[in-house]
């Protein structure tokens, strides 16, 4: 970089050929047109594909000024590839850059075969630019060599078996136009050399194009594209159109989206490394399945009927689609605007609505819903005789909140404590809040396991008694209850405003009090976290109630407790367990206590502890708790 702003200094720019003959210009021109049209020849089928697929019904561009922003910054700031991965991702970023600021250069190069440069004739405009641009030759030169080495030498288990040979060759091409373009510098006015370097160079830009569409790199092409025109909302599922739709059973379902994003996957592996099913041996690998779906379209085409999962020439195993957490890691990890869960969740939707999933714990959880409607199968007796023990008030539409209780609230055990020392923060508070004397499961299970007729029935049900009992405002324990109302309830309308119990406390933080002492780690849910972006309001109530204590992947990188997705009813796992995977790393930072914001989070880690906390695992509790005992530890130590 020093050598190249002394050349500057001097006056001394690139070298270019001073003539071409006739012949030659000829020749640049019947080469440029065969590069041109092999690369149109080899992607034409993959627009076909894309193309051909079915219009996504719900599809819309506004918000714009969001659209544009996630591409300002996504894209052209590359801050995801950047922020997740530092070291190759910069480096990624480097090379990427680059070819923004080769753009113009190679127009300039292209534009002397045909007689007609022009950055010479701009000056010592022109000729910073040309150094300018060998800055960012030489850090794409060491960029794109860092990471060649990274991907064939050092080669992160994630990045899979396969090794890709075009990958290599496109390295290669890309590390040899910098190369060219920097020796110019240094050729002085030698014609051979000169003209030498400039063959070398086009062959290498000539090469490099028409091997895009065929291989990862077509995301170069399409992932701009890719990030624009991804949903809107995280984790986002289409709304089922009309009798004949059933989600993703055959290739006839693909939408358009969803085949830009397959082809548009860099393989790089973020969502594989990142994936607990793949992390814990599971059959499920994200990145597979966005592969899979590119592979189906090649092999079968857009308007196929042949199945999915299981069958065709490019299966995708239904054992792997319901192994899926829906955990959102792969989905927010990618850098190129792949939304892996409304496939997944697609392809579950597809399964379970046509009848092709046979589980029998599959099975019980949705007759549990249809007829108890509660995800544990139990009596509505039961919640009953636990709010008459609790003596909760019953919501009249004269009080500010209504406390949703939830599957977990109403009938585990563990929950209805949670419930119970929130509600004593709230009543501490001075907060007036009813529970509704009727309520039935948001239907969450269901949802993210692809029922749609019990989530349906679920959906319209909840919505139909918040109505009638006029409720404004709620507050849950429950992160997936709140997802589910505020987000999945909108295809059947518009329910009340609601909020985490976290947000709650974090709120009326300051009317709290607050103790020092004992380490307590934080775990992220991911229906918290990663769907809804809250992580400082829960720190905030465990840093109230003891020191807090951060777990080696905490926020945004947080590791999933396994019972999402539905899988906390669907019995044993394959593989090692999630949860006793998450709860080792807790208790790794030494922390006295585990503090958490769910209750299935809650009950996952109950259990773990019992199999891998030793004869002294920390305890655990939620963050709810943890304030209740700040604020009634003289009252409790009394009553004990």
């Amino acid at each position: 970089m020093i050598l190249l702003l002394g050349v500057s200094m001097v006056g001394i720019s690139v070298a270019e050929p001073t003539s071409f003959s006739t012949a030659e210009r000829l020749l640049v021109v019947v080469m440029i047109a065969a590069s041109l049209g092999v690369f149109a020849w080899r992607s034409w089928p993959i627009a076909g594909n894309i193309l051909g697929s079915k219009k996504d019904a719900d599809f819309s561009l506004r918000p714009v000024g969001r659209r544009v922003w996630e591409f300002f910054w996504e894209v052209l700031c590359q801050s995801k590839v950047i922020r997740q991965r530092p070291l190759p991702g910069l480096a990624h970023a480097f090379v990427f850059w680059g070819f923004l600021a080769f753009a113009l250069v190679t127009l300039n190069h292209l534009a002397v075969g045909l007689g007609h440069g022009f950055l010479q004739y701009a000056g010592a405009v022109g000729t910073f630019y040309e150094v300018f641009a060998g800055v960012w030759a030489v850090l794409v030169a060491v960029s794109i060599a860092g990471l060649f080495v990274r991907r064939f030498v050092v080669r992160p288990r994630w990045l899979g078996e396969k090794v890709s040979v075009e990958s290599g060759v496109i390295a290669g091409l890309i590390f040899l136009l910098m190369v060219s373009y920097l020796a110019t510098f240094f050729v002085g006015d030698k014609g051979f050399a000169v003209r030498g370097l400039w063959w070398v160079h086009t062959m290498c830009l000539l090469v490099f194009l028409p091997i895009i569409p065929r291989t990862k790199h077509l995301h170069l092409v399409l992932s701009p594209l890719t990030v624009f025109l991804k949903r809107r909302e995280f984790s986002q599922l289409p709304k089922l159109e009309g009798d004949e739709d059933f989600g993703l059973v055959a290739g006839k379902d693909l939408t358009q989206v969803i085949a830009l994003q397959a082809y548009s996957c860099v393989e790089c592996g973020r969502c594989t490394e990142h994936c607990p099913a793949a992390s814990t041996g599971k059959v499920l690998n994200p990145k597979e399945i966005v592969l899979g779906v590119r592979s189906y379209l090649n092999a079968e085409g857009p308007g196929s009927e042949v199945a999915l999962l299981d069958g065709g020439q490019a299966a995708l195993s239904m054992e792997a689609a319901f192994e899926c957490t829906t955990c959102g890691a792969c989905e927010f990890q990618c850098p190129v605007g792949v939304q892996h869960l409304p496939v997944l969740i697609g392809l579950r939707r597809g399964a379970v609505n046509t009848g092709a999933w046979e589980d029998r714990y599959g099975t019980k959880l949705f007759l549990a819903l249809e007829k108890q409607g509660n995800s544990l199968g139990m009596s509505s007796m039961e919640r009953e005789k636990f709010i008459a023990k609790q003596g909760f008030p019953v919501f009249d539409g004269s009080q500010e909140y209504c406390l949703w209780l939830g599957c977990m609230g109403s009938y585990d055990p563990k929950g209805r404590e949670i419930v119970a020392d929130f509600a004593r923060v709230m009543q501490y508070l001075g907060t007036q809040f009813g529970v509704l004397s009727k309520e039935k499961c948001t239907g969450d299970p269901a949802r993210r396991l692809g029922n749609d007729l019990v989530f349906g029935d679920l959906a319209e049900q909840g919505l139909k008694t918040f109505a009638n009992a006029k409720v404004k405002k709620i507050v849950a324990i429950c992160p997936h209850c709140v997802r589910t109302i505020a987000t999945d309830w909108l295809e059947y309308g518009v329910a009340p405003e609601i909020e985490h119990h976290s947000e709650f406390m974090a709120r009326h933080a300051q009317l709290l009090p607050k103790q020092e002492g004992e380490s307590i780690v934080y775990h992220d849910p991911c229906y918290l976290g990663r769907y809804r972006e809250v992580y400082d309001e829960p720190r905030e109530v465990v840093a109230a109630a003891g020191t807090l204590v951060e777990a080696e992947r905490n926020r945004e990188r947080s590791f999933c407790c396994g019972a999402g997705g539905g899988l906390a009813f669907l019995g044993e796992e394959s593989g090692e367990r999630v949860s006793h995977v998450r709860a080792t790393e807790l208790m790794a930072t030494g922390a006295q206590t585990i503090g958490t914001a769910c209750p299935f989070c809650n009950s996952m880690f109950r259990d773990a502890l019992g199999a891998v906390g030793g004869e002294h695992p920390p305890q655990l509790l939620d963050i709810a708790q943890l304030t209740a005992r700040v604020l009634f530890k003289d009252a409790d130590q009394e009553h004990k």
